[in-house]
């Protein structure tokens, strides 16, 4: 099968919930970022914007906004989550990059995947690890989660299509193995 350096990255990267509290290098998380804006973006208007998060205060008052949205939820499971006092929904990552994007094009989450995507790739070809996080895509409506988003520089006119968890994998918990389900891919020619 053929492959190469960016095929094998592709093929490394897994989803990290368990991280040491060891901090990312500046010139790590910097191109991590420039990454990311070298997604592909619908039209090419990049209207998107990315909050990165390396402050543990904050990261923790962050997740406990999430916790008291998920508290007043509608949803069992949510409520649940909400008054967990371990529930820590970026594993305790040390940190975090908020995706968002304007709700004007109907392709804005997308754009944003394809950037998170990117970051993904490239913490794994430095050697750091990545988790997609949901959880502010609900939540960042609720008025508590959203004055703290707009403090910490997040436009108000964003919606939150998705989070990054980086940080450096916990050794003490292994990677799971990628078993590709049968019957994913049709080429027809």
């Amino acid at each position: 099968m053929m492959t190469n350096e960016v095929l094998e990255n592709i093929k490394a990267r897994r989803s990290v919930r368990a991280y040491t509290d060891q901090p990312l290098p500046e010139e790590a998380l910097v191109a991590i970022l420039e990454a990311a804006t070298y997604a592909p973006s619908g039209m090419h208007l990049e209207t998107w914007h990315f909050t990165a998060v390396a402050n543990a205060d904050k990261l923790v008052a962050l997740n406990e906004r999430i916790k008291g949205a998920f508290a007043k939820s509608g949803d069992k499971h949510l409520q649940e989550r909400g008054h967990n006092k371990a529930y820590n929904c970026y594993y305790h990552a040390p940190a975090l990059v908020i995706v968002s994007n304007e709700t004007t094009q109907w392709w804005a989450g997308l754009d944003c995947a394809c950037a998170i995507e990117n970051m993904f790739l490239a913490a794994c070809s430095l050697g750091i690890g990545s988790c997609w996080i949901n959880q502010l895509g609900t939540t960042c409506d609720d008025p508590e989660v959203r004055a703290f988003l707009t403090s910490i520089g997040v436009p108000e006119n964003h919606k939150v299509y998705g989070c990054v968890a980086l940080g450096y994998a916990d050794p003490k918990v292994p990677m799971r193995e990628k078993k590709i389900k049968a019957g994913t891919v049709t080429v027809v020619r």
